[in-house]
């Protein structure tokens, strides 16, 4: 499959231009509360079988970034992670302007929308939340690891039959930059089905008839 044109439509652009952007290359100002509320009503557009809403955001911005950063302090220590690696792990937290926590809560039971759906849904909220705050100006990435394992983290943000998913951290962009990783041409992952079938080779008594 080849694409007849290259340029890209101009409502494409944004989805097109985003990359994420980690903590460090954020500043201030981050997403205002009217901001936040425009990524997540984007976010709640993604496909969502069942209309489950199979997530929550906890914002973090100002003043509870420092009890952020000494949660993740102690889930840091609570891993037996040395003191310095747990200074680095406050340090993360203070970085972004603002961050998200996701919070997954998944009905394992549901009659409609099996697991794996509802984690779909989840990680289509993220894109489109990310993709919003991209148009909006604003840089951001998706982050994870070890520390949604974290007991005091899930105590901190989790209710009854939640778990934690990770942190979007967002902030305006300290400067341009390029993205870390090239992608694929969409030829590359984009294919049309059923392929063309290919034509049979005869066998080689293909004419023959028996005497």
């Amino acid at each position: 499959m080849t694409a007849e044109d290259d340029t890209p439509p101009a409502a494409l652009a944004p989805l097109l231009a985003r990359f994420s952007l980690g903590a460090k290359h954020l500043v201030e100002p981050g997403p205002d509360a009217a901001a936040l509320r425009w990524m997540t009503a984007a976010a709640l557009r993604a496909p969502d079988h069942g209309g489950l809403v199979p997530w929550r955001l906890v914002a973090v911005a100002g003043a509870a970034r420092e009890r952020l950063a000494r949660a993740f302090e102690a889930a840091a220590a609570e891993a037996g992670k040395d003191a310095e690696s747990a200074r680095l792990e406050r340090e993360r937290a203070l970085q972004a302007p603002v961050t998200l926590t996701v919070v997954a809560r998944i009905d394992a039971g549901h009659p409609i929308a099996p697991v794996h759906e509802q984690w779909a849904a989840i990680g289509g909220a993220i894109a489109n939340l990310l993709n919003a705050a991209h148009a909006l100006g604003y840089g951001g990435k998706m982050l994870s690891g070890g520390k949604v394992r974290s007991a005091t983290l899930q105590r901190v943000f989790c209710g009854p039959g939640e778990q934690l998913v990770g942190w979007i951290v967002l902030g305006t962009p300290a400067r341009a930059m390029r993205p870390r990783h090239d992608k694929p041409a969409p030829e590359q992952v984009l294919s049309l089905w059923p392929a063309a079938p290919a034509v049979p080779t005869p066998p080689a008594d293909a004419g023959r008839t028996e005497d």
